[in-house]
């Protein structure tokens, strides 16, 4: 990869992770709707919008990779989101089809899983589970990513991260920090790493509490630096029980009426072989 481009680039995510990106690239070609601060010497901005097909295609041209970080991260705004989040990461596979681009790194969230129960260990490979329309939206684009994957031969990796904060200032992120180094630590192996195909991991630091089992991050090479604990700076807050009985947290409780249901798969099975 010689030249990438970064979508989002003058989002919070992007500001943190290009000093760590511009200098193992030749180039870097931050895409946005703002210009970001302080342009390096390898770095240069393109205006676009990604929910219009022709400015995406045009933006990616001569591009050999792209960070896919746009997007909005709202759990509500379902209009917004459908715009910005399922077509804007429709158009960048679409664009980076028509442009011939090799890999794409995608930035899911740990919203795609986020109704799994805190403390119950999660695989990449286990179902689905949103708890919002914005972890919805990821779902999406992680089955995009694979539908280009099968049919454009696209390579992938969607790194669901969890918090991406300058510091973890809860309990709950504590559990899913990821620093901004430990961030781009995975980028760079999704944009080189030569046995990416539609490949899931989960974005997240050297964490002691174990929700996620993210061994295909390590076998590709993946080796963490920072520990959330050392980086914590607790702020107060409240959350609801709904909130603290599942991974997504507050995302959790959009809409929620409140009962707490658990999908228990090992249960139903029982019950169906009672039943036969």
């Amino acid at each position: 990869m010689k030249r990438v481009a970064v979508t989002g680039a003058a989002g919070r995510v992007g500001t943190l992770l290009r000093p760590l990106l511009r200098s193992h690239f030749e180039h870097l070609s931050l895409i946005d709707l703002q210009e970001p601060d302080e342009l390096g010497e390898n770095e240069n901005f393109v205006r676009a919008d990604f929910t219009k097909l022709d400015e995406a295609t045009a933006a990616l041209k001569d591009i050999d990779g792209v960070v896919h970080l746009a997007g909005i991260a709202s759990g509500t705004d379902m209009n917004a989101i459908l715009h910005a989040n399922v077509l804007g990461t429709y158009n960048l596979y679409e664009a980076a089809r028509i442009n011939k681009v090799q890999r794409v790194v995608y930035a899911s969230s740990n919203h795609a899983t986020g109704f799994y129960p805190r403390g119950q260990l999660v695989s990449p490979l286990d179902p689905m589970r949103p708890d919002s329309p914005y972890g919805l939206s990821k779902c999406w684009g992680e089955l995009v990513a694979g539908l280009y994957y099968d049919t454009s031969g696209i390579r992938s990796l969607s790194i669901r991260i969890g918090n991406a904060g300058t510091y973890p200032n809860s309990e709950r992120s504590i559990a899913i920090w990821i620093s901004a180094r430990d961030l781009a630590q995975l980028v760079r192996i999704g944009l080189s790493h030569p046995l990416i195909a539609a490949t899931v991991v989960y974005g997240v630091s050297d964490t002691e509490e174990m929700w996620w089992e993210n061994d295909l991050a390590t076998r590709l090479g993946y080796q963490p630096q920072d520990r959330p604990r050392d980086h914590a700076l607790i702020e107060e807050g409240s959350e609801g029980p709904v909130a603290l009985t599942f991974q997504g947290g507050g995302f959790c409780e959009i809409n929620h009426d409140g009962t707490i249901r658990m999908r228990d798969a090992e249960g139903l099975a029982k019950s169906l072989e009672t039943v036969e």
